[in-house]
């Protein structure tokens, strides 16, 4: 790595060109990422990396390109077969929800499935997936045998991303320092490196489920992106939500997803990560709202539905309020927490 008060000059001709608003091709932006990766730029060439695409939008070319060099990176893990789902959102979209993804992974456990959860502390967000498992008590490891272990007892494990992508491991501090929404908000959901089979993938902004729709159609994985139309990078029930999958679009509304509409104070986050924690276990021991509730069985619905093991929504819905109010997605938990 050059030292602080110097630029290196391939990251200097690389700003420069980007500041004339030019972009970069996949293989261009697949070599800036591996060098990003193997520490040859400092922090604050990679802040001013990352601040481009704060003033103008990545390109379809650009995200292939750094998504290709995180996978090459990543720590590997295979379940030998295992189909596995993620659902996971991009953050991002400043509406401070309570974590509703990480529920949703839970739920889906407890209905049976296979989850490899891939998340992260918040960046941009008071209290993201790694903070309410680690404030619940899950140790993050990256142990094949131990990850395999938790799928086979609990129906699903966790991939803290630092420990899977350690080549990123100077980019974080950047990134809480930023306390934005970076383009790594959107590599996050792709980069999984259990290469789950089924993905769920919630983005905040319809130009970025256009982006993720291209990138996920050339991959031919199943997959469904989701994204509220009212700003949510997930299934919020406050408004319409649009669902792309490989087959098609639609827009539902929140009478057809869940079981009623929602108001955005109903479904927030906490000020703390203590306070997300104590969220989280009130709503997966059976004591949340009814808008808590329909918002997460929502969400898990579609998941559930992806997998093509139910003959509709409904059905899907179903399974999804079984395993919440039947207390399976808690025994999940508990047999998850109870193996660290």
């Amino acid at each position: 790595m050059n030292k602080p008060w110097e630029t290196n000059e391939i990251m200097k001709e690389i700003l420069l060109n980007l500041f004339e608003h030019k972009t970069l091709t996949a293989a261009e932006a697949k070599k800036v990422m591996l060098e990003i990766g193997s520490g040859v730029y400092n922090d604050h060439e990679i802040a001013a990396f990352i601040t481009v695409y704060l003033m103008r939008r990545i390109t379809i070319e650009e995200l292939e390109g750094f998504r290709a060099a995180l996978l090459e990176l990543a720590v590997k893990i295979n379940f030998e077969g295992i189909p596995t789902m993620d659902i996971v959102g991009t953050g991002g979209d400043g509406k401070n929800t309570f974590n509703i993804s990480t529920l949703a992974c839970f739920i889906v456990a407890g209905a049976g499935h296979k989850v490899a959860k891939h998340g992260n502390y918040g960046a941009s967000s008071v209290s993201g997936a790694s903070n309410v498992m680690e404030q619940l008590g899950y140790r993050f490891n990256s142990d094949a045998d131990t990850l395999k272990k938790e799928l086979e007892v609990a129906n699903i494990c966790f991939l803290h991303a630092p420990f899977f992508h350690p080549a990123l491991k100077n980019v974080g501090p950047i990134r809480r320092n930023l306390r934005v929404n970076t383009f790594f908000n959107m590599l996050g959901p792709i980069v999984n490196p259990a290469n789950p089979a089924y993905r769920i993938l919630g983005v905040y902004n319809l130009e970025m489920a256009r982006i993720y729709n291209y990138v996920l159609q050339k991959t031919g994985d199943a997959y469904t992106i989701v994204h509220g139309l009212d700003g949510y990078d997930e299934i919020s029930l406050t408004g319409e939500t649009k669902l792309i999958t490989n087959a098609g679009e639609k827009v539902l509304s929140p009478e057809e997803l869940g079981e009623h509409v929602v108001q955005p104070d109903e479904i927030s986050g906490g000020s703390s990560v203590k306070e997300a924690a104590k969220i989280f276990q009130d709503i997966i021991s059976g004591k949340g709202s009814p808008a808590q509730n329909a918002v997460v069985q929502a969400n898990a619905a579609v998941a559930l539905q992806a997998t093509g093991a139910y003959i509709d929504y409904n059905s899907a819905y179903a399974a999804a309020k079984e395993s919440l109010m039947g207390g399976k997605a808690l025994q999940s938990l508990n047999k998850l927490i109870g193996l660290q």
